[in-house]
Formats: structure tokens, C-alpha cells, sequence
């Protein structure tokens, strides 16, 4: 029988988490994601809106990342994943949405966990998926330029739509509520993990927030774990807007001063200027981990079995 892996907790949200957990899950069987629950679009946002519910869809995917490698896991996370295309108030609403929307209304007020391993045992998941805190919450992101004839002024920005959509350039993002009460179930993974990883995904919106819950920000902090931040292949249109991997790394400082990185993870043929990040890396005070991790279609995504081998590597390391 192999070894158990490490415990592992992935932070992140949407695609950029998606990727993460689709490679981490072939490393390890002790897994959590710990989900943002700002998103305040789509299906997500209309239950968010129309129910008072965490928004599900982040929650969702990373569901449909670790779900179980037979037919029937690959069966349900094509149905949890399947959308309504119609030309009324279904359309668009992903199947998994309103399976956890439903689950947390015959659980009642404290089922948001119970909820979701529900769903996780339903696709044979190959690992825990938990909210970063326990009631939705908005970001607010300072914006210079978001008004183009006033370059130079800054304004909020409210609602993660808008804050991924804002032109201007986003210098660092808050939370309303300012201080949400973390999942218990979350800060209790976090403090038992062997490694935390943060990324990739989007900067703002997805993995920045879960530096501004003070409860989850403490415990990141404080955690004796190692912690990983792997970063993206390129900006994202509208939030990171001609960053560097450098660049990313001075926001994740920025919004969390006393976080400390073990390991930084960027993909060799997307770093411009290996002595600058490296500088940058030494900064939070960790290494630098340069590898081939990029899909060989060209497509900024990640590889989920490069990616695997490189978390192994680092883990081994």
C-alpha cells in the first residue's frame, strides 16, 4: 500500500483553482480546497441574489475537479457541470448550483459543509471542498483610471464582476463585510496541512481574498505548514493587465505583510527575467521553482499532469 500523501490545502477559486486540484488530486488523497465565495455573476450570483445562499459556482467546479475517476464520478461531474439553455428563467443555471443550493435548504442555516460533502460523496470526490467563510460577502477593489478622463484618480470598484471587468488598473481589493467568520472546517484544514497553495487564478478576485478574512488570514499565517504560490501563464484581461510574475508576487506581499512563501512556482517559458522574480521570490522569503508547466496546445492552462509532477517535485523537495 503507497504512503498516504501530504495534506494539502489548495486556496483559489474558479478555472485557476480548477487547474490546481485537477493536478494536486494525482499527488496526494488528503486534499481540501478552500473556495472563495464572492462571485456575484451568472447562476451563482442570481441564487446569491434571489435566496441569500453562498454563491455555489466556485464551490461547483471544484467539486467537478475531484470528482471520482470511474463512470460514475465522471458521469455526475458532467451533470453537476451541465447548464440550461433555454429561453426562460432556467437558462444558464448550472445542474450542481442547484443541486448544493437545494442540499443547504433541507440542512438548514449550518449545513453549508454538510452540504457540499454531500455532493462530494455523489461524485466520488477525491478530496474536501469547503467555503472560505460562512456568508457571501462582496470585494471592493481601489481602481486607478477606472474613469478614462481621470487617468490618474482612484475609485472603488464593488462586486467581483466588476472588479474583474473594471478598465483602469486594480491596486488592491477588500471585502464587504470586513471581517466575515471563517468556515471552522476551513481553518482547522489549514492548521493541520503539511502544505497551503495559493493560485493560480485570478489575482483579485479569486486568491487575494482569502488574505482579507482575518480568521483565514491569522491561520495562513500562522500554519505550520509550507506554503506554495504557483503563478499564472499570463494576465487576465482587466485585473492583472501587463503585470509581471514579479508583479503578482508585490500584490500577494501588499495585502498580506507578514506571510511568509516557501516556494514559488512559475513556468519557465513565461519568465521574462529569472534574476527579477527570483529577487522578488527572496523578498517573501522563499525559492524559486521554474518548470515546464504550460498545455503543449499553446492555450494559457495548465497541464494537470506537468503541473502534478511539479507539486511532486517541490513536495519531495
Amino acid at each position: 500500500m503507497n504512503p498516504p500523501g501530504p495534506k494539502v490545502v489548495a486556496l483559489g477559486g474558479g478555472h485557476g483553482l480548477y487547474a490546481a486540484l485537477s493536478a494536486l488530486r494525482r499527488v496526494t488523497d488528503r486534499l481540501s480546497a478552500v473556495v472563495t465565495v464572492a462571485d456575484d455573476g451568472g447562476s451563482s450570483g442570481r441564487l446569491r441574489k434571489e435566496l441569500g445562499v453562498l454563491p455555489p459556482g466556485d464551490l461547483r467546479m471544484a467539486l467537478a475537479a475531484l470528482c471520482g475517476d470511474d463512470e460514475w464520478g465522471q458521469t455526475w461531474r458532467d451533470v453537476v457541470q451541465h447548464r440550461f439553455r433555454s429561453q426562460g428563467e432556467l437558462h444558464d443555471h448550472a445542474v450542481g448550483n442547484l443541486l448544493i443550493v437545494a442540499l443547504w435548504e433541507l440542512l438548514g442555516a449550518k449545513g453549508a459543509v454538510e452540504g457540499l460533502d454531500w455532493v462530494g460523496r455523489l461524485l466520488g470526490a477525491h478530496g474536501r471542498v469547503l467555503p472560505m467563510a460562512s456568508v457571501p460577502m462582496d470585494i471592493v477593489a481601489e481602481v486607478r483610471g477606472a474613469d478614462p478622463a481621470r487617468p490618474e484618480a482612484i475609485s472603488r470598484v464593488k462586486g467581483q464582476v466588476a472588479c474583474a471587468k473594471t478598465p483602469g488598473t486594480v491596486l488592491s481589493v477588500s471585502l464587504v463585510p470586513e471581517d466575515p467568520p471563517a468556515c471552522p472546517e476551513a481553518l482547522e484544514a489549514v492548521e493541520e496541512a503539511d502544505w497551503v497553495v495559493f493560485g493560480p487564478g485570478s489575482w483579485f478576485t479569486s486568491v487575494m481574498p482569502h488574505l482579507k478574512v482575518p480568521e483565514l488570514a491569522r491561520a495562513l499565517t500562522n500554519t505550520p505548514a509550507r506554503r506554495i504560490v504557483a503563478l499564472n501563464l499570463v494576465p487576465q484581461p482587466g485585473e492583472t493587465d501587463d503585470f509581471s510574475p514579479q508583479t503578482h508576487l508585490e500584490v500577494l506581499q501588499a495585502h498580506a505583510p507578514d506571510l511568509r512563501i516557501d516556494v514559488v512556482l512559475a513556468d519557465r517559458g513565461v519568465v521574462d527575467d529569472p534574476p527579477a522574480l527570483d529577487k522578488a521570490v527572496q523578498a517573501l522569503g522563499g525559492r524559486l521553482a521554474l518548470a515546464d508547466v504550460a498545455a503543449a496546445d499553446g492555450s494559457p492552462r495548465h497541464d494537470p499532469t506537468l503541473l502534478a509532477q511539479a507539486f511532486v517535485q517541490i513536495f519531495a523537495d
